[in-house]
């Protein structure tokens, strides 16, 4: 299928687009912020991904001669408008927090600053992009510290939305701390380690099961992980797989080097499997489990004692089936006339949908022991000092909020692409997998609860609070 996501976009953007051109309003200047609202699951915070296919994105949008044909049957849109899309260019600044950085509601993870054509037409697209990586890497890292330093591998492609899905969650998985995926486009396109090794299909096809393991083990006697639960697990898989340890591997200098469970209870079967291991002198044989695994599933395993090594989880990662759907957002705040930007505000009867107006910065406060505290949102131009800058709690506006002059204050924010041009030197996966772990060092303890977690405090500064409050209670907003 041949396609240009440069048209991935939802129609009602190009009938805007139009109507600002045809208006002459192309050239001028407008701020978009892109966030999120609650944390997925009721978590305690969510890892920031998906950046880079968005700057790929946007270095590269352009609207081809088909494009524009098709557009124009629509028989809508002014010829004038389709010539400006046919020489189409992103021209805009865009402010990001970078990949693998922990973030918390409210705090624009992208503002977009560029003419007002511009700015409109690249919403869905950035949206979805960051929407869903943010909520795979999220769940994928639930996934991986439930299991406390043990292996987690991805198994999704099969159950992802879309090749598209699977491809780019695969990559999320790992921003989120997963050791390997069985995606093999994945290891191709980014180089996430592709594992693999059989299906019950396998063991199926062969006259008993254990032919099928010893045909495996001479295929791959360095690497061979057997999959034990085709028939039974305790009377047929294991026993098989030592019978070819002892009769095929051991004589070659070679080991048995897993077991996997695939159904039935595994915290019986993993004691069970692992004590009768143990009784065949292969101590260092891994037991590896699958089977629609999430963070609670894992969490109870591992309070029951289960003897596991690593883990298998497919669907409810790379789909994060428990809350599938990431509510970011993408609003504007500001426009600007006369080389001044004025602020613009979304009221809605719905409070938390009232959105935080002006040209902004996000920031982050630690403690003197790297500790984050809570972050802020600052207009643009302010000067930040912890000591003498005043914050509020929109939502408990009189609360006092002390602070200390040893605590230290980072800008959330980088610049990714000034007028057009990528001024950002993208960091490798691994080392935006990296980010993730220096970030969790910098979270609490009580944030980290998978349930009931810490609240992290998204608070205005006095001056951003002021204008946000005048904005609210003026006749024309």
């Amino acid at each position: 299928m041949k396609r240009n996501l440069s048209m991935l976009m939802d129609y009602y953007e190009l009938t805007m687009a139009n109507g600002y051109f045809n208006e002459g309003l192309k050239d001028n200047w407008v701020v978009f912020d892109l966030f999120y609202r609650k944390n997925p699951d009721n978590g305690g915070f969510v890892i920031a991904a998906g950046l880079q296919q968005a700057i790929e994105y946007l270095l590269n949008i352009k609207f081809n001669d088909e494009d524009i044909a098709f557009l124009r049957e629509k028989r809508i849109f002014s010829e004038e408008f389709l010539n400006y899309l046919a020489n189409f260019k992103f021209s805009g600044n865009v402010y990001a927090v970078e990949e693998g950085t922990i973030v918390y509601p409210d705090i624009p993870l992208m503002t977009i600053e560029a003419p007002l054509v511009e700015a409109q037409i690249i919403e869905t697209m950035l949206l979805l992009t960051i929407n869903h990586q943010s909520l795979i890497a999220t769940k994928a890292n639930r996934i991986v510290r439930a299991a406390k330093g043990r292996s987690v591998m991805e198994f999704g492609a099969r159950r992802a939305q879309s090749y598209d899905g699977a491809i780019l969650g695969s990559r999320a998985c790992y921003i989120g701390g997963v050791d390997s995926t069985a995606t093999l486009i994945a290891d191709q396109l980014f180089g996430v380690k592709a594992v693999g090794t059989m299906a019950h299909s396998w063991v199926q096809y062969f006259d008993n099961e254990y032919q099928a393991f010893l045909t495996y083990a001479r295929q791959y006697p360095t690497s061979c992980t057997l999959l034990v639960d085709t028939y039974d697990v305790l009377t047929s898989g294991i026993p098989n797989a030592i019978k070819v340890h002892n009769e095929y591997l051991k004589p070659k200098g070679e080991k048995l080097l897993g077991i996997r469970l695939d159904s039935g209870d595994l915290a019986y079967l993993s004691k069970k499997g692992r004590k009768m291991l143990d009784e065949a002198g292969l101590i260092d044989t891994k037991i590896v489990v699958s089977n629609s695994l999430d963070e609670y599933t894992i969490q109870s395993l591992l309070e029951q004692g289960a003897k596991i090594d690593s883990f298998g989880v497919g669907e409810r990662m790379i789909t994060s089936k428990s809350e599938p759907v990431f509510g970011g957002v993408y609003k504007i705040v500001a426009i600007k006339e006369n080389d001044k930007y004025i602020p613009k505000i979304k009221i809605s009867e719905n409070i938390e949908k009232i959105t935080n107006p002006c040209f902004k910065k996000a920031y982050r406060v630690y403690n003197e022991k790297g500790i984050g505290l809570f972050d802020f949102l600052a207009l643009h131009d302010e000067k930040i000092d912890i000591s003498t800058t005043k914050f509020i709690d929109e939502k408990m506006p009189w609360k006092k909020i002390e602070t200390n002059p040893q605590w230290t204050v980072k800008e959330l924010q980088v610049k990714i692409i000034e007028n057009g041009k990528l001024i950002y030197d993208l960091p490798t996966l691994k080392e935006i997998r990296n980010k993730v772990i220096e970030n969790l060092k910098t979270v609490s303890e009580e944030e980290k609860r998978f349930k009931n977690p810490h609240h992290h405090y998204v608070d205005l500064t006095l001056a951003l609070y002021a204008k946000k409050c005048e904005l609210l209670y003026s006749e024309e907003h």
